[in-house]
């Protein structure tokens, strides 16, 4: 009975543990109508739907307990392989808002660019989306000219565009420049307000670069130190046969692999966050 018991907090300490850095403090809905990893889903650029994503999740799930039962390692721990695809899904979609924000600065400065060049803020926008490779980025900017032709004021399409938008660099754009059609500036203001956000948003992909730099090392010795625990416990378990029995044991295999398994995966991601942190 105390094993089960065991058994279930460890399961359940390595479903908590994995979530908190991805919740990072916020409380979760608890009558929420939508898959957590929609969102993620979107920026990372999943083409197949919720439906096969779910398949997906539940595939995964299916084989860590097939896994679990012919290794004999406890079935308890195989729904915290849920985890492991909306981990993948979110590096994916960390990586694709760091590509969105690089590409908005040059979006800015393409629009600056064909604004000075005798075109319409519209068009300039228009085409500044057009030019960027990165849909991630150039999605708000598409969504606040189709609300301008479709009849919108340009500065309030914007402005909604900013709010349902999540990267920082685009909100500052979009709110910036809809702050000058407000008030009504000439072509020639709006586009040095352009400039002056090409600037800013420069300066900052120089900071973020600078932080990824001084964090590379620090990020690097964590990747080795989390290679050499499982493989110093390895080397432990073959040479010493105590260990090795304890590993075997239910109290090893039911707690002790878990909560290190666990508390390993959380020390990951706690880092990644903190960077992720940095940068924003």
């Amino acid at each position: 009975m105390s094993v089960s018991v065991g058994a279930v907090a460890a399961a359940t300490a390595v479903v908590a543990l994995c979530l908190v850095p991805l919740v990072g403090g916020r409380s979760l809905p608890v009558a929420a109508f939508g898959h957590p990893d929609a969102r993620a889903l979107d920026e990372a650029g999943w083409p197949y739907g919720m439906a096969r994503w779910m398949a997906v999740e539940g595939a995964a799930a299916a084989l860590a307990a097939a896994t679990c039962l012919i290794l004999a390692v406890p079935v308890v721990v195989a729904p915290a392989s849920v985890i492991a695809p909306s981990v993948w899904v979110r590096l994916r979609a960390e990586a694709g808002r760091e590509r969105a924000q690089r590409a908005m600065g040059p979006i800015v400065t393409t629009a600056e660019a064909a604004l000075r060049s005798g075109m319409s803020l519209p068009d300039a926008l228009r085409r500044a989306a057009d030019a960027s490779g990165e849909e991630a980025a150039a999605r708000p900017i598409r969504d606040a000219v189709r609300a301008f032709d479709l009849g919108a004021s340009l500065d309030a399409a914007l402005v909604s565009a900013s709010e349902r938008t999540t990267d920082p660099r685009a909100r500052l754009g979009l709110g910036t420049l809809a702050l000058g059609i407000g008030e009504r500036l000439p072509r020639e203001r709006v586009a040095d307000l352009l400039g002056a956000v090409g600037e800013r948003l420069a300066f900052e992909e120089r900071l973020a670069d600078e932080v990824r730099a001084h964090a590379a090392g620090a990020r690097q010795q964590q990747r080795i130190l989390a290679a050499l625990v499982p493989g110093l416990a390895l080397y432990l378990a073959v040479t010493m046969p105590v260990l090795s029995a304890t590993l075997a044991s239910d109290l090893g295999r039911f707690v002790l692999i878990p909560v290190a398994a666990s508390l390993e995966i959380a020390g990951i991601v706690l880092g990644r966050r903190i960077v992720g942190g940095a940068l924003r």
